[in-house]
Protein backbone atom coordinates (compact mmCIF):
# COMPACT_ATOMS: atom_id res chain seq x y z
CA UNK A 1 0.00 0.00 0.00
CA UNK A 2 2.47 2.37 0.83
CA UNK A 3 4.90 1.31 -2.02
CA UNK A 4 1.76 2.11 -4.47
CA UNK A 5 1.05 5.30 -2.80
CA UNK A 6 5.20 6.51 -3.33
CA UNK A 7 5.03 5.48 -7.14
CA UNK A 8 1.68 7.58 -7.76
CA UNK A 9 3.35 10.72 -6.02
CA UNK A 10 6.75 10.35 -7.86
CA UNK A 11 4.16 9.86 -10.95
CA UNK A 12 2.31 13.52 -10.08
CA UNK A 13 5.32 15.24 -9.76
CA UNK A 14 7.08 14.16 -12.87
CA UNK A 15 3.83 14.70 -14.51
CA UNK A 16 4.13 18.70 -12.41
CA UNK A 17 7.16 19.13 -13.55
CA UNK A 18 6.83 18.38 -17.36
CA UNK A 19 3.69 20.52 -17.55
CA UNK A 20 5.72 23.51 -16.07
CA UNK A 21 8.66 22.77 -18.53
CA UNK A 22 6.27 23.24 -21.28
CA UNK A 23 4.85 26.77 -19.64
CA UNK A 24 8.18 27.95 -19.71
CA UNK A 25 9.17 27.43 -23.13
CA UNK A 26 6.49 28.85 -24.63
CA UNK A 27 6.56 31.73 -22.86
CA UNK A 28 9.86 32.20 -23.79
CA UNK A 29 8.26 31.70 -27.67
CA UNK A 30 5.96 34.53 -26.92
CA UNK A 31 8.46 36.57 -25.31
CA UNK A 32 10.92 36.16 -28.83
CA UNK A 33 7.77 36.45 -30.72
CA UNK A 34 7.07 39.54 -29.49
CA UNK A 35 10.67 40.72 -29.37
CA UNK A 36 10.72 39.96 -32.91
CA UNK A 37 7.63 42.42 -33.61
CA UNK A 38 8.70 45.28 -31.79
CA UNK A 39 9.11 48.01 -34.65
CA UNK A 40 12.74 49.43 -34.71
CA UNK A 41 13.12 53.10 -33.49
CA UNK A 42 14.45 55.09 -36.87
CA UNK A 43 14.82 59.30 -37.69
CA UNK A 44 14.38 59.84 -41.45
CA UNK A 45 14.75 63.24 -43.91
CA UNK A 46 13.27 63.75 -47.23
CA UNK A 47 14.97 63.16 -50.52
CA UNK A 48 14.74 65.98 -52.27
CA UNK A 49 16.08 67.72 -55.44
CA UNK A 50 18.16 70.71 -55.75
CA UNK A 51 21.90 71.95 -56.46
CA UNK A 52 25.59 70.69 -54.88
CA UNK A 53 28.69 71.47 -55.43
CA UNK A 54 31.15 69.48 -56.68
CA UNK A 55 34.58 70.61 -54.04
CA UNK A 56 37.62 69.53 -54.67
CA UNK A 57 39.62 70.11 -51.75
CA UNK A 58 43.36 69.98 -51.49
CA UNK A 59 46.76 71.64 -49.09
CA UNK A 60 48.33 74.21 -51.07
CA UNK A 61 51.49 76.41 -50.61
CA UNK A 62 51.36 80.01 -50.52
CA UNK A 63 53.02 82.51 -52.66
CA UNK A 64 53.02 86.61 -52.89
CA UNK A 65 50.68 87.71 -55.61
CA UNK A 66 53.88 90.05 -56.73
CA UNK A 67 57.57 89.48 -55.86
CA UNK A 68 60.74 91.43 -56.99
CA UNK A 69 64.31 91.34 -55.86
CA UNK A 70 66.03 94.95 -55.95
CA UNK A 71 69.58 94.77 -57.39
CA UNK A 72 71.75 97.87 -59.00
CA UNK A 73 73.74 97.52 -62.31
CA UNK A 74 76.49 99.60 -60.74
CA UNK A 75 79.52 98.53 -58.10
CA UNK A 76 79.46 100.95 -56.07
CA UNK A 77 79.92 101.95 -51.74
CA UNK A 78 76.51 101.87 -50.42
CA UNK A 79 76.04 105.91 -48.31
CA UNK A 80 72.60 105.10 -47.87
CA UNK A 81 69.98 102.39 -47.13
CA UNK A 82 66.27 104.43 -46.46
CA UNK A 83 64.35 101.10 -45.58
CA UNK A 84 64.61 97.94 -43.43
CA UNK A 85 62.83 94.39 -43.50
CA UNK A 86 59.36 94.80 -42.40
CA UNK A 87 58.52 98.04 -44.43
CA UNK A 88 55.91 99.01 -46.57
CA UNK A 89 56.91 100.34 -49.69
CA UNK A 90 55.52 101.79 -53.17
CA UNK A 91 56.70 101.81 -56.66
CA UNK A 92 59.17 104.04 -57.59
CA UNK A 93 60.30 104.97 -54.03
CA UNK A 94 64.10 105.28 -53.44
CA UNK A 95 65.68 102.31 -51.30
CA UNK A 96 69.25 102.49 -51.35
CA UNK A 97 72.28 105.51 -52.40
CA UNK A 98 75.21 104.48 -54.13
CA UNK A 99 78.29 106.77 -54.57
CA UNK A 100 78.11 108.90 -57.30
CA UNK A 101 80.48 111.40 -57.77
CA UNK A 102 82.05 110.52 -60.33
CA UNK A 103 79.30 109.76 -62.63
CA UNK A 104 77.63 113.35 -61.61
CA UNK A 105 81.14 114.68 -62.96
CA UNK A 106 80.74 112.75 -66.40
CA UNK A 107 77.21 113.22 -66.85
CA UNK A 108 78.07 117.25 -66.47
CA UNK A 109 80.94 117.00 -68.73
CA UNK A 110 78.56 115.06 -71.43
CA UNK A 111 75.90 117.91 -70.70
CA UNK A 112 78.00 120.58 -71.71
CA UNK A 113 79.81 119.08 -75.17
CA UNK A 114 75.89 118.19 -75.81
CA UNK A 115 74.95 122.05 -75.45
CA UNK A 116 78.14 122.69 -77.25
CA UNK A 117 77.11 120.63 -80.66
CA UNK A 118 74.03 121.94 -80.31
CA UNK A 119 74.84 125.69 -80.92
CA UNK A 120 77.41 124.72 -83.40
CA UNK A 121 73.96 123.07 -85.35
CA UNK A 122 72.00 125.83 -84.68
CA UNK A 123 74.53 128.08 -86.19
CA UNK A 124 75.14 126.34 -88.72
CA UNK A 125 71.69 125.99 -90.03
CA UNK A 126 71.05 129.50 -88.79
CA UNK A 127 73.20 131.73 -90.14
CA UNK A 128 76.43 129.92 -91.86
CA UNK A 129 74.18 128.07 -94.71
CA UNK A 130 71.70 131.14 -95.00
CA UNK A 131 74.88 133.32 -95.64
CA UNK A 132 76.77 130.97 -97.63
CA UNK A 133 73.44 130.46 -99.95
CA UNK A 134 73.05 134.59 -100.17
CA UNK A 135 76.42 135.24 -101.24
CA UNK A 136 76.50 132.63 -103.37
CA UNK A 137 73.25 134.05 -105.37
CA UNK A 138 74.46 137.30 -105.11
CA UNK A 139 77.82 136.30 -106.91
CA UNK A 140 75.58 134.95 -109.43
CA UNK A 141 73.42 138.09 -110.18
CA UNK A 142 76.81 139.82 -110.20
CA UNK A 143 77.71 137.41 -112.99
CA UNK A 144 75.21 137.70 -114.81
CA UNK A 145 74.96 141.69 -114.82
CA UNK A 146 78.31 141.74 -115.68
CA UNK A 147 77.89 139.67 -118.82
CA UNK A 148 74.70 141.61 -119.99
CA UNK A 149 77.30 144.45 -120.03
CA UNK A 150 80.01 143.26 -122.09
CA UNK A 151 77.55 141.69 -124.63
CA UNK A 152 75.89 144.56 -124.88
CA UNK A 153 79.28 146.45 -125.50
CA UNK A 154 79.97 143.75 -127.73
CA UNK A 155 76.75 143.78 -129.94
CA UNK A 156 77.02 147.73 -130.42
CA UNK A 157 80.52 147.41 -132.24
CA UNK A 158 79.86 144.57 -134.00
CA UNK A 159 77.22 147.14 -135.26
CA UNK A 160 79.29 149.40 -135.68
CA UNK A 161 81.97 147.56 -137.30
CA UNK A 162 79.50 146.35 -140.19
CA UNK A 163 78.51 150.38 -140.74
CA UNK A 164 82.28 150.76 -141.00
CA UNK A 165 82.30 153.18 -138.24
CA UNK A 166 84.87 151.92 -136.10
CA UNK A 167 87.96 149.23 -137.08
CA UNK A 168 87.69 145.32 -136.14
CA UNK A 169 90.48 145.54 -133.15
CA UNK A 170 87.91 147.22 -131.10
CA UNK A 171 85.19 145.15 -132.31
CA UNK A 172 87.96 142.01 -130.52
CA UNK A 173 88.70 144.00 -127.73
CA UNK A 174 84.99 144.10 -126.53
CA UNK A 175 84.34 140.37 -127.53
CA UNK A 176 87.03 139.27 -124.48
CA UNK A 177 85.37 140.90 -121.76
CA UNK A 178 82.02 138.88 -123.12
CA UNK A 179 83.60 135.81 -122.70
CA UNK A 180 85.19 136.27 -119.34
CA UNK A 181 82.00 137.41 -117.89
CA UNK A 182 80.50 133.81 -119.49
CA UNK A 183 83.01 132.03 -117.35
CA UNK A 184 82.63 133.75 -114.33
CA UNK A 185 78.68 133.11 -114.64
CA UNK A 186 79.28 129.48 -114.95
CA UNK A 187 81.59 129.19 -112.07
CA UNK A 188 79.36 131.36 -109.92
CA UNK A 189 76.07 129.24 -111.13
CA UNK A 190 77.94 126.02 -109.82
CA UNK A 191 78.96 126.95 -106.73
CA UNK A 192 75.23 127.51 -105.70
CA UNK A 193 74.08 124.25 -107.05
CA UNK A 194 77.04 123.06 -105.29
CA UNK A 195 75.77 124.44 -102.36
CA UNK A 196 72.30 123.86 -102.82
CA UNK A 197 72.63 120.35 -103.50
CA UNK A 198 75.70 118.68 -101.83
CA UNK A 199 77.85 121.35 -99.61
CA UNK A 200 75.42 122.75 -97.36
CA UNK A 201 73.26 119.41 -97.12
CA UNK A 202 76.49 117.11 -96.05
CA UNK A 203 77.39 120.32 -93.83
CA UNK A 204 74.24 119.99 -91.97
CA UNK A 205 74.12 116.60 -91.50
CA UNK A 206 77.44 115.95 -90.00
CA UNK A 207 76.33 118.70 -87.45
CA UNK A 208 73.44 116.95 -87.05
CA UNK A 209 75.24 113.95 -86.40
CA UNK A 210 77.36 115.17 -83.90
CA UNK A 211 74.61 116.84 -82.05
CA UNK A 212 72.84 113.38 -81.77
CA UNK A 213 76.00 111.31 -80.96
CA UNK A 214 76.69 114.04 -77.81
CA UNK A 215 73.33 113.62 -76.83
CA UNK A 216 73.51 110.14 -76.84
CA UNK A 217 76.34 110.23 -74.58
CA UNK A 218 74.88 112.58 -72.17
CA UNK A 219 71.87 110.16 -71.95
CA UNK A 220 74.11 107.39 -71.40
CA UNK A 221 75.64 109.60 -68.46
CA UNK A 222 72.75 110.55 -67.29
CA UNK A 223 71.05 106.87 -66.91
CA UNK A 224 74.39 105.85 -65.24
CA UNK A 225 73.98 108.05 -62.64
CA UNK A 226 70.79 107.05 -62.14
CA UNK A 227 71.45 103.41 -61.22
CA UNK A 228 73.51 105.54 -58.00
CA UNK A 229 70.12 105.82 -56.43
CA UNK A 230 68.02 102.34 -56.51
CA UNK A 231 64.28 102.24 -56.47
CA UNK A 232 61.44 100.16 -55.76
CA UNK A 233 59.70 98.51 -58.87
CA UNK A 234 56.87 97.53 -56.98
CA UNK A 235 54.41 98.16 -54.21
CA UNK A 236 55.16 95.86 -51.45
CA UNK A 237 56.59 94.96 -48.08
CA UNK A 238 60.82 94.58 -47.49
CA UNK A 239 61.46 90.91 -47.37
CA UNK A 240 64.48 90.79 -46.73
CA UNK A 241 67.49 93.15 -46.83
CA UNK A 242 72.04 91.89 -47.37
CA UNK A 243 73.54 95.26 -47.49
CA UNK A 244 74.40 98.23 -45.22
CA UNK A 245 76.40 101.37 -45.61
CA UNK A 246 80.48 100.71 -46.64
CA UNK A 247 79.07 98.04 -48.22
CA UNK A 248 80.30 97.21 -51.89
CA UNK A 249 77.50 95.28 -53.26
CA UNK A 250 78.54 93.59 -56.81
CA UNK A 251 76.49 94.50 -59.77
CA UNK A 252 73.49 92.33 -60.22
CA UNK A 253 73.65 90.94 -56.58
CA UNK A 254 70.27 91.09 -55.03
CA UNK A 255 70.30 93.67 -52.03
CA UNK A 256 66.69 93.73 -51.04
CA UNK A 257 63.38 91.82 -51.54
CA UNK A 258 60.22 93.19 -52.14
CA UNK A 259 56.93 91.35 -51.80
CA UNK A 260 53.65 92.17 -52.49
CA UNK A 261 51.61 90.43 -50.21
CA UNK A 262 48.06 92.67 -50.65
CA UNK A 263 46.88 89.50 -52.56
CA UNK A 264 47.99 85.75 -51.83
CA UNK A 265 48.45 82.59 -54.51
CA UNK A 266 47.97 79.60 -53.50
CA UNK A 267 49.55 76.96 -55.74
CA UNK A 268 47.88 73.59 -55.25
CA UNK A 269 48.75 70.08 -56.43
CA UNK A 270 45.33 68.09 -57.52
CA UNK A 271 45.18 65.17 -59.17
CA UNK A 272 44.62 64.55 -62.67
CA UNK A 273 40.93 63.14 -62.40
CA UNK A 274 40.17 66.38 -60.34
CA UNK A 275 41.93 68.80 -62.35
CA UNK A 276 39.85 68.27 -64.98
CA UNK A 277 36.58 69.67 -63.92
CA UNK A 278 38.27 72.92 -62.62
CA UNK A 279 37.89 75.64 -64.81
CA UNK A 280 39.60 79.53 -64.97
CA UNK A 281 37.86 82.33 -63.08
CA UNK A 282 36.02 79.52 -60.48
CA UNK A 283 35.32 80.43 -57.28
CA UNK A 284 37.72 79.16 -53.99
CA UNK A 285 37.91 79.28 -50.32
CA UNK A 286 41.54 78.95 -48.73
CA UNK A 287 41.55 78.95 -44.76
CA UNK A 288 42.87 81.77 -42.74
CA UNK A 289 43.15 82.56 -39.15
CA UNK A 290 39.86 83.99 -38.98
CA UNK A 291 38.05 81.92 -41.69
CA UNK A 292 38.04 81.49 -45.10
CA UNK A 293 38.68 84.01 -47.59
CA UNK A 294 37.34 83.78 -51.03
CA UNK A 295 39.56 83.15 -54.35
CA UNK A 296 39.53 82.24 -57.64
CA UNK A 297 41.05 79.84 -59.88
CA UNK A 298 43.58 82.24 -61.86
CA UNK A 299 45.96 79.06 -63.58
CA UNK A 300 45.29 75.91 -64.46
CA UNK A 301 48.51 73.80 -65.79
CA UNK A 302 48.15 72.56 -69.02
CA UNK A 303 50.77 69.95 -68.41
CA UNK A 304 50.77 67.19 -65.57
CA UNK A 305 54.08 66.94 -63.85
CA UNK A 306 55.67 63.59 -64.16
CA UNK A 307 57.05 62.66 -61.09
CA UNK A 308 53.64 63.46 -59.22
CA UNK A 309 51.14 62.88 -61.88
CA UNK A 310 49.27 66.05 -60.48
CA UNK A 311 48.20 69.20 -62.22
CA UNK A 312 49.31 72.40 -60.68
CA UNK A 313 46.24 74.93 -60.03
CA UNK A 314 46.52 79.02 -58.68
CA UNK A 315 44.04 80.08 -56.45
CA UNK A 316 44.77 84.00 -56.14
CA UNK A 317 42.97 85.84 -52.81
CA UNK A 318 42.93 88.95 -51.08
CA UNK A 319 44.68 88.99 -48.29
CA UNK A 320 42.83 91.57 -45.47
CA UNK A 321 45.36 92.79 -42.74
CA UNK A 322 48.19 90.87 -44.61
CA UNK A 323 47.53 87.70 -42.04
CA UNK A 324 48.28 85.77 -44.32
CA UNK A 325 51.94 84.73 -44.78
CA UNK A 326 53.86 83.54 -48.11
CA UNK A 327 55.45 80.11 -47.54
CA UNK A 328 52.82 78.99 -45.17
CA UNK A 329 50.71 76.03 -46.14
CA UNK A 330 46.65 76.27 -46.30
CA UNK A 331 43.98 74.17 -46.85
CA UNK A 332 42.27 75.60 -50.30
CA UNK A 333 38.39 74.05 -51.23
CA UNK A 334 37.60 75.03 -54.87
CA UNK A 335 33.80 75.16 -56.17
CA UNK A 336 34.87 73.11 -59.34
CA UNK A 337 31.06 72.86 -60.57
CA UNK A 338 27.66 73.65 -59.22
CA UNK A 339 25.53 70.29 -60.11
CA UNK A 340 21.94 71.63 -60.74
CA UNK A 341 18.41 70.09 -59.68
CA UNK A 342 19.39 66.53 -58.86
CA UNK A 343 18.40 64.17 -56.24
CA UNK A 344 20.27 65.19 -52.54
CA UNK A 345 20.33 62.94 -49.59
CA UNK A 346 22.11 63.59 -46.03
CA UNK A 347 25.32 61.21 -46.13
CA UNK A 348 24.14 59.67 -43.42
CA UNK A 349 21.56 58.09 -44.72
CA UNK A 350 24.55 56.31 -46.90
CA UNK A 351 24.99 51.99 -45.96
CA UNK A 352 27.51 49.88 -47.09
CA UNK A 353 25.38 47.01 -49.19
CA UNK A 354 25.76 43.15 -47.82
CA UNK A 355 26.90 42.07 -51.27
CA UNK A 356 29.26 45.52 -51.85
CA UNK A 357 28.30 48.91 -52.71
CA UNK A 358 26.16 51.06 -51.21
CA UNK A 359 22.22 51.52 -49.80
CA UNK A 360 19.75 53.63 -48.53
CA UNK A 361 16.56 52.50 -46.21
CA UNK A 362 13.65 53.80 -47.27
CA UNK A 363 10.70 53.65 -45.33
CA UNK A 364 7.14 53.20 -47.03
CA UNK A 365 3.71 54.44 -45.46
CA UNK A 366 3.38 51.51 -43.80
CA UNK A 367 6.64 52.28 -41.50
CA UNK A 368 8.37 49.12 -43.30
CA UNK A 369 12.28 49.47 -44.43
CA UNK A 370 12.41 48.94 -47.63
CA UNK A 371 16.73 48.74 -48.75
CA UNK A 372 17.46 50.50 -52.26
CA UNK A 373 21.12 50.17 -53.83
CA UNK A 374 22.24 53.82 -54.97
CA UNK A 375 24.68 55.41 -57.40
CA UNK A 376 26.25 57.74 -55.52
CA UNK A 377 27.76 61.09 -56.93
CA UNK A 378 29.14 63.97 -55.72
CA UNK A 379 29.99 64.41 -51.83
CA UNK A 380 29.69 68.05 -50.10
CA UNK A 381 30.20 68.19 -46.67
CA UNK A 382 26.83 66.40 -45.25
CA UNK A 383 25.01 66.11 -48.11
CA UNK A 384 25.28 63.38 -50.97
CA UNK A 385 23.88 63.54 -54.25
CA UNK A 386 22.47 60.16 -56.04
CA UNK A 387 22.40 59.31 -58.72
CA UNK A 388 20.19 56.78 -59.35
CA UNK A 389 18.29 54.61 -56.54
CA UNK A 390 16.42 57.14 -54.68
CA UNK A 391 13.28 59.03 -55.99
CA UNK A 392 12.38 62.71 -54.98
CA UNK A 393 9.82 62.53 -51.85
CA UNK A 394 11.20 59.16 -50.64
CA UNK A 395 11.54 59.16 -46.68
CA UNK A 396 15.23 57.90 -46.20
CA UNK A 397 16.61 56.34 -42.62
CA UNK A 398 19.40 58.80 -41.21
CA UNK A 399 19.58 56.87 -37.82
CA UNK A 400 18.85 53.86 -36.50
CA UNK A 401 19.40 51.80 -40.40
CA UNK A 402 22.84 49.93 -39.13
CA UNK A 403 21.88 46.43 -39.23
CA UNK A 404 18.07 47.22 -40.29
CA UNK A 405 16.85 44.08 -42.17
CA UNK A 406 14.76 44.37 -45.49
CA UNK A 407 10.98 44.62 -45.01
CA UNK A 408 11.65 45.38 -41.47
CA UNK A 409 8.67 47.59 -38.92
CA UNK A 410 10.38 50.86 -37.88
CA UNK A 411 9.09 53.89 -35.67
CA UNK A 412 9.80 56.80 -36.87
CA UNK A 413 10.99 59.66 -34.45
CA UNK A 414 11.55 63.00 -34.72
CA UNK A 415 15.12 63.70 -34.81
CA UNK A 416 16.60 65.56 -31.36
CA UNK A 417 17.39 69.12 -31.44
CA UNK A 418 20.52 70.39 -30.17
CA UNK A 419 19.14 71.41 -26.65
CA UNK A 420 17.67 67.66 -26.35
CA UNK A 421 21.23 66.43 -27.10
CA UNK A 422 23.14 68.72 -24.87
CA UNK A 423 20.57 67.91 -21.79
CA UNK A 424 21.13 64.22 -22.55
CA UNK A 425 25.04 64.72 -22.37
CA UNK A 426 24.62 66.60 -19.18
CA UNK A 427 22.34 63.33 -17.89
CA UNK A 428 24.77 60.96 -18.88
CA UNK A 429 27.77 63.11 -17.25
CA UNK A 430 25.59 62.90 -13.60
Amino acid sequence: MKQNRGIVICGLASLLGALWLAGCGKGKERAAEAEEEAPTPVTVETAVRGAIDRLISTDAVLYPVNQAPVSSKLSAPVTRVLVNRGDHVRAGQLLVVLESADLAAAANESQYQYQQSQANYDLLTGATVVDDRAKAEADVQTAQDELDAAKKLYDNRVAAQKEGAIAQKLVDDARLPMLQAQVQLAAARKHLDSLNQVSQKQSIRAAEATMNAAKAHYENASVQLSYAQVKSPISGVVADRTIYPGDTPVAGTPMLSIVDISQVVARANVPVNDASYIKLGRPARISGPDGDIPGVVTVVSPAVDPTTTTVQVWVKADNPGEKLKPGATVHVAIIAETIQDTMVVPASALLNGDEGGQKVMVIDKDSVAHEHMVSVGVRQGDRVQIVSGVSEGDQVVTSGGLGLDDKSKVTVQQPKSEDEDEDSDDDSDK
